[in-house]
């Protein structure tokens, strides 16, 4: 049961595939392009917004809160760097 609690590095990736083909958030089609066009290859474009999301779920799954929208954004912001990387 343990294994369905835990969202996966491939199901977050899918989950903002998801996003990206949904346009919700916008952020994210926004930051892909950005990532894009400063010579970052899709696929790990892609696996960068997986870090960002992966933030909020590990938040919501610890704290039980909702997702916050606007961290996510100030996240996606930050890319390529993770300066979430090295808060405790």
């Amino acid at each position: 049961m343990q294994d369905e609690e835990i969202m996966t590095g491939e199901m977050l990736v899918e989950t903002v595939e998801n996003q990206l083909e949904e346009g919700n958030p916008i952020k994210v089609k926004e930051t892909l392009m950005r990532l894009m066009m400063t010579g970052t290859p899709r696929e790990e474009a892609i696996e960068m917004i997986a870090c960002a999301l992966s933030v909020e779920v590990f938040d919501v799954a610890k704290n039980g809160g909702s997702f916050d929208l606007k961290r996510y954004s100030e996240n996606l912001n930050a890319l390529p760097d993770m300066p979430w990387e090295f808060e405790e």
